[in-house]
């Protein structure tokens, strides 16, 4: 009896002690958990909040870009200050409604008096304007007194004219910007203090912010009006006078407590367990922390460093360089950058295939890296482009002496998979100069472009009369192999061709248009030119055929029409090219029009004359464009067999001026008739300008009066289409 009752405090102190080292070893783990868990939560929550802010940066950013490419352009100051509401309509305010979503767009005059206003897609009457004038009036008239300052800033660069905010629409958050209309060229010009100005507004809607949540993959992304109770996951919408217009809240992501969850049998298990367990446990977990931190600097390794080469890639280069000119700036020491590309790598992937390609920038590597010093940073930007930054350059010759090295280290032969090959380099370099790491890295891309124009196998030093202009140029070229290659933008609009009545369709022009994600819609002539010059136009042109040739034969279009460079025409594969397509497509030839222009029928070259003779004897037919505009005769007419006349819209516009214009029209189209062969009028834009037309036997019309480029969708739902295709059925039985 004794001993039992000896024994059952001890058993009872042994008991509370090793319940109390569970109880406290239970409490500093969970403790330890629970603080761990609310800090993970806590940095995901900050990180989450800098990527709305970041995202709604952006967005107010691609705002101004998209309305940058209709305010700075010739037409739109001729034709807004001479009150071409129509052009306004189709160029600056709906159409920023239909490609851009911008909501509202208000144009006004010098005296800041509203000339335009476009609400939801919709012209509406410029009274509209003065419900939203008083929250926009302190953002005009700051870009007003922008306009009243200096119009470059302190490097003598032109200085950017615009004024953007957030404000607060008819109780709805929305971002405002507001920019003068400025041209394009020195064709235009206006005085100071006399500039309109174009405002677009795009509501912070639901669309808008889960844009903005589906880039950086956020759940639950919506807005919060200031009448609802706000959460912790939420970031304010704060205009320029700090009032808080709303909230953008989205569904919190907690990484820490969705790992306490994953380990919730664990730690149950933890509560049933002897001390001895609980320390297992807590090995255990140190070494899910130690490979949970091997695979975040794995996973941070490969996120800065390409696959291929182990090189850094281009975020680490991008961060490496501004830190570089960072410290650079305050020792006064320079930087040189060098930008470098193989020289027709595309044709070692072609004859030799793609992994011969991946051997050889892997040992371009190796030798740019033998070569440079190791305080040197050499990285790989992408395919066969590298760039080196080069610390405490004395000079311009010291960057020299090293493209030098790298020239002759890259002139040695390269074993690829039993081929002995020789590849050369080209080399921009340029030197920091109270430069940023953007515009560094520009001139020593211009400066390579230079160094492969004038021959390839060279370096070039930046100069300051290298032109922008081939910077773009370079860039548009770059842009318009993705987009054909499938990265979007390029597609095709249709424009009917009416019968003389003015109702039957008998047939379509395809014309190629391009909605680029940063310059907006480019104009034709213009990445036309520089596919030409670059050498993308029969690529360019292969894509359009194809596409409307795909589009037509789904179709009851009596025919197609598609323009084609004169450059493709000297191609002597390319009725052959124009066959494969028919073929393909299933598009009767028949149904196909190529139209070119004048410039063909000058040329005096064999390729030519076969192409349009092999195209014609196919069926397909061939039309001369913009007829009258340039040097053609008679005799090249006779030669070339045309099928048809196309009276450039210069002359039909003569016809609403005098009677010489309409002698000249007349004079082209019984040209036409005379030689046998069809004629159609574009550009016609007037009722008096169709009935000259008709009256003087041009029956093929084609012109905004009638229908403007249409969608796909739009020209098959045109009421006039079936009325012409039930005459071609009917003529065909």
């Amino acid at each position: 009896m004794s001993a039992r009752t000896n024994s059952s405090p001890l058993t009872h102190q042994v008991t509370l002690t090793v319940l109390t080292l569970a109880v406290l070893a239970l409490v500093i783990v969970v403790g330890f958990g629970v603080y761990a868990t609310a800090q993970a939560d806590q940095v995901s929550l900050e990180r989450q909040k800098i990527f709305i802010a970041d995202g709604l940066k952006d967005q107010i950013a691609s705002v101004q870009r998209e309305q940058e490419s209709v305010s700075v352009w010739d037409d739109a100051i001729t034709n807004v200050k001479a009150g071409n509401q129509t052009w306004i309509e189709e160029n600056l305010s709906v159409w920023m409604y239909t490609y851009y979503r911008h909501n509202r767009v208000y144009i006004l005059d010098a005296a800041n008096r509203p000339v335009h206003t476009m609400q939801e897609g919709k012209v509406a009457d410029p009274s509209a304007y003065g419900e939203d004038e008083p929250e926009m009036l302190a953002t005009i008239e700051k870009l007003r007194a922008m306009l009243a300052g200096p119009r470059n800033d302190v490097s003598g660069q032109p200085a950017k004219m615009v004024a953007e905010d957030l404000v607060s629409l008819g109780g709805k958050p929305a971002i405002l910007s507001v920019m003068p209309l400025l041209p394009s060229s020195d064709r235009v010009t206006q005085a100071p203090g006399t500039e309109y100005l174009h405002i677009s507004v795009e509501f912070i809607d639901d669309a808008v912010i889960n844009k903005i949540a589906a880039k950086y993959l956020l759940d639950g992304a919506r807005l919060v009006p200031l009448s609802q109770p706000v959460g912790a996951a939420a970031v304010p919408l704060v205009d320029s006078r700090g009032i808080i217009l709303g909230y953008v809240g989205w569904d919190q992501e907690r990484p820490g407590l969705a790992l306490v969850r994953k380990m919730a049998p664990a730690l149950a298990l933890a509560l049933l367990v002897a001390v001895g367990v609980l320390a297992f446990l807590l090995r255990r977990l140190r070494r899910a922390s130690s490979a949970l931190q091997t695979s975040q600097d794995e996973a941070q390794y490969l996120a800065f460093h390409d696959t291929l080469t182990g090189l850094p890639n281009r975020a680490l280069f991008e961060d490496r360089l501004r830190r570089t000119l960072l410290f650079a700036s305050h020792d006064a020491a320079r930087v040189a950058l060098l930008y470098l590309d193989l020289d027709r790598f595309k044709h070692i992937n072609d004859t030799l295939g793609h992994p011969a390609g991946d051997e050889l920038v892997r040992q371009t590597a190796a030798r740019l890296k033998q070569t440079i010093r190791e305080v040197d940073t050499v990285a790989r930007l992408g395919g066969d482009e590298f760039a080196i930054i080069l610390l405490d350059v004395p000079d311009v010759r010291s960057a020299e002496d090293v493209a030098d090295r790298l020239l002759q280290r890259l002139h040695e032969p390269f074993k690829l998979i039993d081929d002995q090959v020789f590849v050369s380099a080209s080399i921009g370099i340029a030197l920091s100069s109270d430069t940023d790491a953007d515009d560094l890295l520009r001139k020593a891309d211009i400066a390579l472009y230079e160094a492969k124009k004038n021959g390839r196998g060279r370096y070039q030093v930046f100069a300051g009369d290298m032109d922008d202009l081939l910077l773009r140029k370079r860039k548009v070229e770059a842009e318009l192999r993705k987009a054909l290659t499938g990265g979007g933008g390029i597609k095709l609009a249709y424009q009917p061709v009416f019968a003389a009545d003015g109702r039957k369709i008998i047939g379509a022009e395809a014309l190629i248009r391009w909605g680029h994600e940063v310059h907006g819609a480019l104009p034709a002539a213009q990445f036309i030119a520089i596919a030409e010059e670059r050498g993308l136009i029969g690529e360019l042109g292969k894509w359009a055929l194809t596409e409307a040739c795909r589009f037509a034969v789904g179709t009851e279009l009596p025919w197609v029409a598609v323009n084609i460079s004169p450059m493709q025409l000297r191609d002597v594969g390319f009725a052959e090219q124009v066959a494969a397509i028919l073929n393909e497509t299933g598009l009767d030839p028949a149904r196909l029009q190529l139209e070119t222009t004048e410039t063909v029928l000058i040329e005096h070259k064999d390729t030519i004359s076969a192409a349009i003779a092999a195209l014609r004897k196919s069926g397909v037919r061939i039309v001369l464009d913009d007829f009258g505009t340039g040097y053609s005769s008679l005799s090249y007419l006779r030669r070339h067999a045309i099928d048809k006349l196309k009276i450039d819209r210069s002359f039909v516009r003569l016809l609403d001026q005098d009677g010489s214009g309409a002698a000249i029209v007349k004079a082209l189209i019984e040209l036409a008739l005379a030689l046998k062969v069809e004629v159609t009028a574009e550009g016609v834009e007037t009722d008096e300008q169709k009935t000259l037309l008709v009256g003087m036997g041009c029956h093929q019309l084609q012109g905004y009066l009638l229908s403007p480029p249409l969608e796909p969708g739009q020209l098959l739902a045109l009421p006039g289409l079936s009325s012409g295709v039930a005459e071609r059925t009917a003529a065909r039985a």
